[in-house]
């Protein structure tokens, strides 16, 4: 199951089947915009997210996609 977060510029894709829930990309994200929901990281305001893809490139499984 994949979750996807749609603004302006900018797309979140979480791919569950990979994440293992470590928090990386929400303590990583200088603009706050992820959060931990049931387990897994969710966009909290898909608005602060500046495409800086660091959640993306610190992720160990390979999880999230930023586009």
């Amino acid at each position: 199951m994949s979750q996807k977060a749609r603004g302006q510029l900018v797309t979140i894709s979480l791919n569950q089947r990979f994440c293992k829930g470590c928090e990386i990309c929400v303590e990583i994200c200088p603009n706050k915009c992820l959060e931990m929901e049931n387990s897994y990281p969710v966009v909290k305001d898909i608005n602060l997210c500046s495409k800086c893809m660091l959640c993306e490139l610190e992720c160990p499984d390979f999880a999230l996609t930023v586009g």
